[in-house]
């Protein structure tokens, strides 16, 4: 049997129908480096992706290798009850100089999801414990997505993970999200007053008192269709939850470590939340580790003796785990001396003028949005309307099948292409992703 059908055999990919696979064989990657992956018949992808938005600094990056490979001689796992390790300690040290100010204590786990419980928990374990127990609900922003277990399932909003598991889900209030592009409110991005923050205030007035935290996805929704809303609605959010006593929980997964253009989402508001859970580009895609951190204020309140029953009784076998820790501090060391974020901020510039030049007049591309390095294609069947097209016809789809065919992994969101590559990618590379994603564009649409 071939590799595709061994795979097939034997192996229920992730988020996907695995009947598209007699059509679409997986593809088996036997080696990447860079912005590079290579299948194993030596075909060359652009991964303009970054393999679901963790691969931060590129594949095979030498240093975070080194890291590894130096660590895997040492130690490999412990357990993180009692014990503790160099690594551990040296990345929550690095870590707590570059989070929004106030952070200061952190929780490992070992996905996203993962982290998103632990932060939910957290939340209501903190006012339960501060005399609050009547602040037992969560708020969340329609379209968000903060994983797929079923606590984090219950604080997203989006119905193509959730809708069927409603029935086991817990009961959260969701808010009526930014939608820049096709505003309620008649403003672009350039007049906004954020008018839409009136739903927050809406729910708040009959919901704030017994909500324990309002989780969110700072400033980009990504699983929504990479949506950007302004700074400012951070700001407003910071000032209700101070008055009605709610914790915000930013959801740092996919915006942390440079992709907005600062280190993490937050500091655009220059406002900082009470809980904040990072992972994917925490270890550069190497490893799966995640951390949820928060304030001084909310780690005493479950610091007692153990008979009062107050410690945070929550924990995952690979929490702290050693090479983690190590792929970790190698990205912290390749941020840091390779001045990586200046670098991002240049090649984001670069990016958002070309794709701009070479898609934005395309009579399909009803918006390009940006923020950093991301960059989304808001695909329509009318421009001047904005009229999406029929769902059915899968056009982002047809597209991403294309793209592959010419050499670029442009896994799309619904109808939105978008890029999202490693921090570092070089000009020609941007300029070759972007002429294969026209290319690919013209190929479906221009028919």
């Amino acid at each position: 049997m071939t590799l595709e059908e061994l795979d097939l055999k034997y192996i229920w990919h992730p988020c996907s129908q695995m009947k598209d696979y007699e059509e679409l064989p997986p593809i088996i990657i036997k080696k990447a480096k860079g912005i590079y992956l290579y299948d194993k018949d030596d075909k060359q992808y652009i991964d303009i992706v970054s393999s679901w938005w963790c691969n931060l600094l590129g594949h095979c990056n030498e240093t975070i290798n080194n890291n590894i490979k130096k660590q895997l001689d040492k130690l490999e796992h412990v357990i993180f009850a009692n014990f503790s390790h160099e690594g551990a300690i040296e990345l929550t040290k690095q870590l707590s100089e570059i989070v929004p100010k106030g952070l200061c204590k952190f929780n490992f786990s070992d996905n996203g999801s993962s982290a998103v419980e632990s932060a939910l928990k957290m939340s209501f374990q903190y006012h339960y414990q501060t005399n609050n127990p009547q602040k037992t609900k969560f708020m969340c922003l329609d379209g968000g997505y903060h994983g797929e277990t079923i606590g984090a399932l219950s604080v997203g909003a989006m119905d193509l993970y959730a809708k069927i598991y409603k029935p086991i889900l817990i009961d959260s209030i969701r808010i009526k999200s930014p939608d820049c592009y096709r505003c309620e409110f008649n403003k672009t991005r350039q007049t906004c007053d954020t008018e839409c923050f009136e739903h927050v205030k809406k729910e708040f007035k009959k919901h704030g008192k017994n909500t324990a935290a309002i989780i969110i996805e700072p400033l980009l929704q990504g699983a929504a269709g990479m949506k950007i809303y302004p700074a400012k609605y951070l700001k407003k959010l910071r000032e209700i939850c101070n008055e009605y006593k709610v914790l915000i929980i930013a959801d740092e997964i996919a915006t942390g470590f440079g992709r907005t253009g600062k280190m993490f989402a937050f500091e655009h508001a220059q406002v900082s939340p009470d809980i904040m859970v990072i992972s994917k580009g925490l270890t550069g895609g190497y490893m799966p580790m995640s951390i949820t951190i928060t304030t001084q204020e909310i780690y005493d309140a479950f610091y007692a003796p153990y008979s009062e029953g107050k410690a945070f009784m929550h924990s995952h076998t690979y929490s702290g785990n050693p090479l983690g820790c190590a792929a970790a501090l190698g990205v912290l060391k390749v941020i840091k001396d390779e001045n990586i974020l200046k670098i991002a901020q240049k090649n984001a510039k670069y990016l958002n003028e070309n794709i701009n030049l070479a898609l934005k007049n395309h009579k399909n591309v009803g918006e390009i949005r940006n923020i950093g390095l991301i960059n989304a294609i808001e695909l329509v069947l009318d421009k001047d309307k904005k009229i999406d097209f029929n769902p059915k016809d899968r056009v982002g789809y047809q597209i991403y099948k294309k793209a592959l065919k010419n050499g670029l992994l442009l896994r799309p969101l619904g109808n939105v292409l978008y890029f999202n590559p490693p921090l570092n990618i070089k000009k020609d590379e941007i300029d070759k992703a972007i002429s294969l994603c026209l290319k690919s564009m013209e190929e479906i649409l221009d028919k």
